[in-house]
């Protein structure tokens, strides 16, 4: 699955990335880009659900 994160600022972003990778195998943190003339940041991540992240196990 692809999800695309939107957030106030570039740390509150990554956070809730890392989280992400904790549950699920994902692509890792990808880069935070902000959009000229939108407010906050986006990322995208992809995310296998149906296998655990690194600490899931």
């Amino acid at each position: 699955m692809v999800l695309d994160i939107t957030g106030g600022d570039e740390d509150t972003v990554r956070v809730v990335l890392a989280a992400l990778d904790e549950h699920w195998a994902t692509s890792g943190v990808d880069p935070v880009r902000r959009d000229p003339g939108e407010p906050g940041v986006r990322a995208r991540i992809y995310a296998d659900g149906l296998r655990p992240g690194r600490h899931s196990l």
